[in-house]
């Protein structure tokens, strides 16, 4: 598959059914359209979505609160997996969380997601702890954490 055009920008409510299409698309207990839309009124929240020929190919849902970022969503569509779209979301979010001056990226992801971790891992993140039973079906979370050097620009 080639790609004509690719951007990452801020995602509107225009997007929610292209961002819920990924979403359901990706994970065994989806997020509800009520939840993506409770993060685009969320002050501290931030969604950014990978826009490829048109449609959404991936996105990213992060909070910069008490000097960290919180990464709370992170998906790809299936179809576009493995073209470095998820490092890219992530590092433009890792931008803006230096640009905020904040000092660490935080996550929860599934411990059977061995892509994700892999992603997470190539982007400097480290096991911290594990959530047992964290998920709604009882699956347990790998807590990870990357910190954020004074004026490290690594990735960008």
């Amino acid at each position: 598959m080639t790609i004509k055009k690719s951007q990452i920008r801020s995602m509107t409510m225009n997007d929610l059914n292209g961002v819920l299409a990924v979403e359901n698309a990706c994970y065994p207990v989806p997020w509800t359209a009520g939840q993506f839309v409770d993060e685009l009124e969320n002050r501290v929240s931030s969604i950014l979505v990978c826009e490829t020929d048109g449609e959404i190919a991936g996105f990213i849902c992060y909070w910069l609160i008490a000097g960290e970022m919180q990464i709370l969503n992170v998906a790809t569509a299936p179809q576009m997996q493995q073209q470095g779209i998820g490092e890219r979301l992530l590092n433009q979010a890792f931008h803006a969380c230096r640009q905020a001056g904040l000092v660490s990226a935080w996550l929860e992801v599934r411990a059977g997601n061995s892509n994700a971790i892999r992603l997470y891992q190539r982007n400097g993140f480290e096991q911290n702890g594990i959530r047992r039973g964290y998920y709604r079906d009882g699956e347990d979370a790998l807590l990870m954490v990357r910190e954020f050097e004074k004026n490290q620009e690594k990735n960008e």
